[in-house]
């Protein structure tokens, strides 16, 4: 039994006429019955009841109208996936994420993509952005998004997101007021930030704008996730410097103030092993890439 014989079945059954079926199928009539005949003897059962005439179904014939439609739609729904693997457009990426990712776009450049991409399942791993160059070296990760300028060089990298960083301070705390804070003025406050084992980067980053202000932080908390930080200070525990996305949480009894001193932004990087860059890889760095901010942009975030 072959596919051509199931079309050549299910259109003589729709027309019950030779004539009108061969041509419908733009053959002759010679082909179209031999290939009845074949059915028939591979099922081992007539199908039609011919006669000089009309042509009838058989009620075997009847009964296998429905399983032979639904032979030659599983047929096509195997080879239109099998297709969309091989561009791209089907099976399966895992990409990792630094929290802050959350509010800087990357749930609409998910939402977008797949709209783009309907069979190509996205699994989403949390993680630190030394955690992510780990996995992605053992190829447990097709892609990342990092926060962090220590990128080995066998890794493709793309600009994703720039902000700037603000200051966040307990709703209560006297500054929360202010149009604008320097980090000279939370000298003597307790700093909650995320762990240096998670963000190194970040890590210092902190420490050196407090010592460019002229203090050392008192480094009270040290967290493992950025919305730890925001909830801490918002039960008045301590102030934290955080990318200005995290204004987004909008956690009650945390306020965020903009830094009256420009900083160096802090930068999310798309990372991915250009040797490992199939198809489906491809159209996501595409997408990744459409909406990167261009060289020299102001601040920017994924929107």
């Amino acid at each position: 039994m072959e596919f051509r014989h199931l079309r050549y079945f299910l259109v003589l059954a729709e027309e019950l006429h030779f004539g009108r079926a061969a041509r419908r199928l733009s053959i002759s009539q010679p082909p179209l019955s031999l290939n009845i005949q074949q059915l028939e003897a591979s099922v081992g059962t007539q199908l039609f009841v011919r006669s000089s005439k009309s042509v009838q179904l058989t009620a075997a014939g009847r009964a296998f109208v429905p399983e032979a439609r639904a032979l030659l739609d599983r047929a096509a729904q195997a080879a239109g996936h099998a297709r969309d693997v091989g561009e791209g457009l089907a099976g399966s990426l895992t990409i990792g994420f630094a929290g802050t990712m959350l509010y800087s776009g990357l749930p609409k450049i998910l939402e977008r993509f797949q709209v783009q991409h309907p069979h190509l399942r996205l699994m989403l791993r949390e993680l630190s952005s030394r955690e992510q160059l780990i996995e992605l070296s053992h190829d447990r990760l097709d892609l990342g998004f990092v926060h962090t300028t220590r990128v080995p060089p066998e890794l493709s990298q793309i600009l994703v997101a720039s902000q700037r960083f603000v200051c966040c301070v307990p709703a209560g705390h006297a500054l929360a007021r202010k149009r604008s804070v320097s980090v000279a003025q939370l000298q003597g406050e307790p700093f909650a930030v995320v762990s240096r084992d998670v963000s190194p980067d970040y890590h210092d980053r902190i420490v050196s704008m407090c010592a460019d202000a002229g203090f050392y932080p008192q480094i009270r908390y040290e967290l493992q996730h950025w919305l730890s930080v925001v909830s801490l200070v918002s039960q008045g525990m301590g102030v934290a410097l955080v990318p200005a996305a995290l204004r987004q949480s909008a956690l009650a009894g945390a306020a965020f103030v903009p830094l009256a001193s420009i900083t160096t932004p802090y930068d999310t990087h798309c990372l991915w092993k250009p040797v490992r860059a199939g198809a489906a890889l491809h159209a996501f760095v595409k997408a990744v890439q459409a909406v990167a901010p261009q060289a020299g942009s102001a601040e920017r975030v994924l929107a």
